[in-house]
């Protein structure tokens, strides 16, 4: 079941083509509040679940989970077999989405919605802790822990795409690339990686370098207008969304993520299993990916972890040195940390490990429920 995209945003429905008999689009469940569509939604879900009858609900993002768990909790009122709820938190809106009293109203909604779901999923460590500790949002015993799991195959070759997405865009094959993937929106803060852009074109004007930026969103205009005033023009290239994602990391010098709050960035593991150098700011559950940093890290430092590199979140000043460093890096200490990453996201996150932990997480609720 899924909603509609908002304008900017990807839609990724083209992944499932081969079972699209199966999929229910809602077209008033979509990310922007409405109280009347978000009301049709719940209804519409209702609907559903009553005609299909699941023996498991599982939710992911916000919206779509509040509206399904309500639709579930009245389902559970009005019938005797209701479904059991589960619900994932792929990062949350808790940090740098809200003002603080709207910030509160959703805490609170979500330690409330929590109350009537069975199996609260954090998909790393760090996030539980989050979760459980920082927002009260469940119990330590109702949240587990399931990593991400993908379809790494694709990124472990990407090599031999190398030249498609430069030639593309008219990137020159020996200029050092930088890219940023992900939504156009603040809480991925591409400010951060415009402004670090500035500081290393102007400190290294002899240096080819170019810096691209992969994903679409609210905030286009308003960064290319930024970059056209930075004078940043011809070393930015905005390249909107991408199918076949793995074809930007063949290309890639180096990945930046510079998020206010992230759960655990896709980006990321796609760039770890791709062999391409990170640099991430220091939040949410990157740390979980990269390694933690041996104490605290200074304002306009980086530190160099086991499998990346981390800075302070807003700090362009410790990116733009980070970038520096990694250009100047000695070979042989960045494959060691290369080769660290991409073992550790082939043990960890692929796409069978993920099928087989909720199975056994599904297996073990019903059970635990008497179905």
């Amino acid at each position: 079941v899924t909603g509609t995209p908002s304008p900017h945003e990807g839609d990724m429905r083209y992944l499932f083509e081969d079972c699209s008999s199966r999929i229910f689009v809602l077209p008033t469940l979509h990310r922007e509040i409405d109280l009347i569509t978000d009301f049709r939604t719940v209804i519409s879900l209702y609907r559903l679940m009553r005609r299909i009858r699941p023996h498991i609900v599982d939710s992911h993002t916000a919206k779509a989970g509040f509206a399904t768990r309500i639709a579930a909790f009245f389902l559970r009122i009005f019938s005797r077999n209701g479904p059991l709820t589960v619900h994932t938190f792929h990062g949350n809106v808790f940090k740098g989405y809200f003002k603080p009293s709207k910030t509160l109203a959703y805490i609170w909604i979500e330690r409330a919605l929590a109350r009537i779901t069975d199996i609260v999923i954090a998909i790393s460590p760090a996030q539980k802790k989050e979760l459980v500790h920082t927002y009260k949002i469940a119990s330590d015993e109702k949240v587990k822990v399931v990593p991400l799991g993908l379809e790494l195959d694709r990124f472990l070759t990407c090599g031999k795409l190398n030249g498609k997405f430069r030639h593309r865009f008219s990137i020159d094959k020996d200029c050092f690339l930088i890219g940023i993937v992900g939504r156009l929106v603040p809480i991925k803060n591409h400010v951060m990686f415009l402004k670090a852009a500035k500081i290393f074109v102007s400190e290294h004007p002899d240096i080819n370098v170019r810096f691209a930026v992969v994903g679409d969103g609210e905030l286009r205009d308003e960064l290319e207008s930024l970059t056209r005033k930075m004078g940043l023009r011809e070393k930015v290239t905005f390249c909107g969304w991408i199918k076949g994602i793995q074809a930007v990391y063949s290309e890639l010098d180096a990945l930046v993520l510079t998020s206010i709050n992230e759960g655990t960035p896709v980006s990321i593991i796609e760039a770890m299993a791709s062999c391409v150098p990170i640099i991430s700011t220091c939040v949410g559950g990157v740390r979980d990916l990269i390694g933690s940093p041996k104490g605290s890290i200074e304002s306009g430092d980086f530190a160099v972890c086991s499998r990346g590199i981390l800075c302070n979140s807003g700090d362009f000043l410790g990116l733009a040195r980070a970038l520096e460093y990694l250009l100047n890096e000695d070979e042989e200490q960045k494959e060691k940390r290369l080769v660290a990453a991409l073992e550790f996201v082939r043990q960890r996150y692929s796409k069978t490990r993920l099928l087989s932990d909720m199975e056994s997480l599904y297996t073990d609720l019903l059970k635990k429920n008497h179905y």
